[in-house]
């Protein structure tokens, strides 16, 4: 899969650390992946943080991950998890580590915000002697609001933590513009798939209803232009690689279009 990805054209690689996926717990695993990104030209960009813990990934079933959880126990077993996937570093490095903060739909409160701020800051701990920066990431809840994360980011006052801005989950919440407004100067990275703003349907861009000339244009604009990150849904009924060239292409003429017009 790594290198038809590559030969589609990607310059970089997020692995989304779910067992059943890739099981950054299993030392052998690990060392594959490690001498991949030693002998191949794209770079391990980051490691998703995993949102389950058991191999096989049931939205309705599977035990969530969840850092700003009320049982303690349950926030501690989420980042001792977290932590298994952070130590993917040591032996293949990798540049970032996204994290979500709470679940779809999650309703804010204090008590879950500083739930929010320990966590964070006991990953960061973490996180920092391995080489990886940790980035919040805006999902559809209300702890994970662009005005939220700033205030978050502010409060911890560490000046390695960052965003990774959503593209498809701010046009769901909002507007991809008005998130990137509040979200800009703490930019780092990017996911980049589309929806028609009911659900977070993860399409390719230009299947749903986002503008990408306007979305590339504001990106080129953030204080650190990041990296633009594909997080699709594979589909048996597509050729996803050759899809894959056909977005670049897409994403490329966007960006080709001058910033005034």
């Amino acid at each position: 899969m790594l290198d038809k990805l590559v030969g589609a054209g990607a310059e970089a690689i997020e692995i989304f650390a779910t067992r059943g996926h890739f099981d950054y717990t299993d030392r052998q695993q690990v060392r594959e992946i490690a001498n991949w990104f030693k002998h191949n030209p794209a770079p391990f960009h980051a490691m998703h943080a995993p949102i389950y813990a058991e191999p096989e990934w049931d939205r309705d079933r599977s035990t969530k991950l969840n850092l700003v959880e009320r049982d303690k126990s349950q926030r501690i077993a989420a980042m001792d998890e977290i932590k298994r996937a952070l130590e993917v570093a040591e032996v293949a490095p990798f540049r970032f580590l996204i994290q979500h903060l709470g679940s779809s739909g999650e309703e804010f409160d204090e008590y879950k915000f500083e739930n929010a701020l320990s966590s964070i800051e006991h990953l960061h701990a973490f996180a920092k002697p391995l080489g990886v920066r940790v980035l919040v990431e805006n999902i559809p809840n209300e702890i994970s609001t662009p005005a939220r994360l700033v205030q978050l980011l502010e409060a911890l006052h560490f000046p390695d933590l960052g965003v990774c801005f959503d593209l498809g989950h701010a046009h769901i919440m909002t507007s991809v513009a008005e998130a990137f407004a509040t979200l800009s100067p703490h930019i780092h990275s990017v996911h980049v798939h589309d929806n028609r703003k009911e659900k977070d349907e993860h399409l390719f861009p230009g299947e749903g209803t986002i503008d990408w000339t306007e979305t590339v244009s504001l990106l080129r604009t953030a204080p650190r232009v990041p990296p633009l990150v594909l997080e699709v849904k594979g589909d048996e009924r597509k050729d996803v690689i050759a899809q894959l060239g056909e977005t670049f292409r897409m994403l490329n003429e966007a960006a080709a279009v001058p910033a005034s017009s």
